[in-house]
């Protein structure tokens, strides 16, 4: 019925005219350059296939705010924005089978430990900063009907492994770049993918997608080990890469896609919780789940509209897990508070037990933070009564040692400060250093990086009513929080072009000597960790030739940070989930 009304639609230039009128009534607010509600651009959209346009409306993350029309306008909307790209790469295909991965070495999983560093030793790096400086393009892959190239890549054992905003996952040749397999799962993978032995001579590839479903597939073949969908709220999803640490998955869970639901007048804001859960990573059975907020919500108050609302809500965990082997304890940073009532869980880290899942501390870093989009929509009428400022700690909390023994807790956020917890004490804080100004989409965004003396800190502070606002590098005293050096963002060679500012929202990396951060402006720089001089800068908004054929093109670099393994660097480029440029290409980098 659905691919007979699609050739109606496309048939028929009243309707087709329809799709354009129907975009602008309903979707072009937010759409559009500049719109608080951080949704891409027609250009964006346009470059994805009709189908995943008409899935998200019919079925997927927009299908709430489509809400309001027939199935025959969502489907002339996807016919009017739709080019109808293939999903599927046109060559590139490796003239053999993969070998069986015979080690895990590389960067594999959001950071290669579980502290959550992003810290390369030198020789797991194979670079120093003389091989920085000589970096090149070894090979380009692009992303078929993608205009946000999600996912940070990883890399083990001479393979690359990849997920994208289609749901494909791409098993890569690191020297070549050639596809060894793909794997189509339900919905968006913009996890990382954790490598671990699977039975006795094995390897799984586990990651999870935009629905709450975790996969485990066969890292050789792509085969499909297991599934398992982690939370049925229809608003919920997998942002933060699982973490995999002796036999066990502990997957985080974001509650954030409805904080975008809450711009429909008529939706009952809020229901959806943040939750970690743990899987036995050979089956997928699940052993424990905490939600973020130990109460379910229930009705609160009427709004403006008459519609009941909801509360408590959201608390989102959008990033990575952090394991304390030594205390068996799981640090997870979340997010704010979607609706009344406020909760003591937002805006800071709940500490669980490695073996239970039960809370045995939480530390709150800014109260009161009750906060969805519909408070920078003009139809506010699910926004909290005294909002507050969308502070959530998204990046992942890093665990070191100080060289004297104390073991600090770094914990970035959104407010512009870097806190430093004592992981021993309950989280009692030890230090606090304000970088930036903080904001929706300010302060430390995706997450920094730490060797042994210093955390390297990317700002964003990204400023929806000026482009040439935020950006810049500063480096800490992890022991302190003492401000070393900072290193001010470089005027964007893009400025003028939609989704173009100097922000920093991309987490960082770091080898010895040196921390490489990725920027809005498309660049990916190097940066001293002696003084923040920049000895290395690519621009990657710029047409590539493909290893697979794919027409393809760099853009913003924003949630996902570059890894380095064996003397090479990845990286992918194209990030327009919050109005960035789009883009749709990983980046191989070698100095040989």
């Amino acid at each position: 019925m659905r691919q007979l009304l699609s050739i109606v639609l496309a048939l028929s230039p009243a309707l087709a005219h329809n799709g354009a009128e129907l975009f602008e009534k309903n979707c072009a607010g937010c759409h559009k350059p500049g719109s608080p509600s951080r949704a891409p651009l027609p250009e964006s959209l346009r470059k994805l296939s009709r189908q995943a346009i008409a899935a998200s409306l019919l079925t997927g993350k927009m299908l709430l705010q489509a809400a309001s029309l027939s199935v025959e306008e969502r489907e002339a909307i996807a016919d009017y924005l739709a080019v109808n790209q293939s999903d599927q790469a046109s060559g590139g295909r490796c003239a053999s089978a993969m070998e069986p991965l015979k080690n895990l070495d590389g960067w594999q999983g959001w950071s290669i430990d579980v502290t959550n560093r992003r810290f390369q030793p030198a020789a797991g790096a194979g670079l120093d900063a003389a091989g920085v400086k000589s970096l090149k393009l070894q090979w380009a892959f692009g992303y078929p009907a993608a205009i946000t190239a999600y996912g940070q890549p990883s890399l083990a054992g001479g393979a690359v492994f990849v997920g994208s905003d289609s749901g494909t996952v791409y098993a890569l040749d690191a020297r070549t770049g050639c596809t060894w397999w793909t794997f189509h799962a339900g919905a968006t993978v913009r996890t990382a993918i954790s490598l671990g032995p699977y039975g006795k001579d094995r390897h799984a590839a586990y990651f999870g997608d935009g629905h709450s479903t975790v996969y485990a597939v066969d890292a050789q073949s792509g085969a499909l080990l297991w599934k398992k969908r982690v939370e049925e709220h229809a608003l919920t999803g997998i942002t933060g890469t699982p973490k995999l640490y002796q036999g066990r998955l502990y997957v985080p869970v974001s509650a954030g896609v409805e904080e975008f639901a809450a711009t429909n007048p008529k939706y009952a804001c809020c229901t959806a919780r943040g939750s970690v859960v743990a899987l036995d990573a050979e089956t997928g059975r699940q052993i424990w789940k905490t939600y973020t907020i130990s109460d379910p919500p229930g009705p609160t108050r009427m709004s403006k509209e008459g519609v009941q609302l909801m509360g408590p809500s959201g608390v989102s965990v959008w990033s990575s897990p952090t394991i304390d082997t030594r205390r068996k304890v799981l640090y997870v940073g979340t997010g704010n508070d979607h609706s009344e009532p406020e909760t003591r869980y937002s805006d800071g880290v709940i500490a669980l037990d490695l073996e239970t899942g039960s809370m045995l501390w939480v530390k709150q870093l800014s109260a009161d933070d009750r906060w969805n989009v519909a408070c920078v929509n003009p139809d506010s009428a699910n926004c909290p009564s005294k909002p507050g400022g969308d502070h959530d700690v998204g990046s992942s909390p890093i665990l070191i040692e100080s060289k004297g023994g104390k073991r600090i807790l770094l914990v970035g956020q959104k407010s512009g400060v870097m806190s430093a917890l004592d992981p021993d004490a309950k989280g009692n804080i030890l230090w606090q250093t304000r970088v930036g100004k903080g904001g929706v989409l300010g302060g430390i965004l995706w997450g920094s990086a730490a060797d042994d003396q210093n955390v390297y800190v990317p700002l964003s502070d990204w400023d929806m009513m000026n482009p040439a606002a935020g950006g810049g590098m500063f480096a800490l005293r992890a022991a302190t929080g003492e401000k070393i050096w900072y290193t001010p963002p470089s005027k964007p060679a893009c400025a003028g072009q939609s989704g173009c500012t100097p922000t920093q929202m991309a987490p960082a990396t770091v080898i010895p000597g040196v921390v490489f951060s990725g920027g809005m402006d498309g660049h990916l720089r190097a940066y001293s960790t002696s003084d923040g001089a920049v000895i290395w800068d690519y621009d990657t908004v710029r047409d590539f030739e493909t290893v697979n054929g794919v027409k393809a093109r760099g853009g913003s670099l924003g949630s996902t940070g570059a890894i380095v393994s064996g003397g090479m660097l990845l990286v992918n480029s194209g990030y327009a989930q919050i109005g960035g440029m789009p883009g749709n290409v990983l980046l191989a980098f070698g100095a040989h």
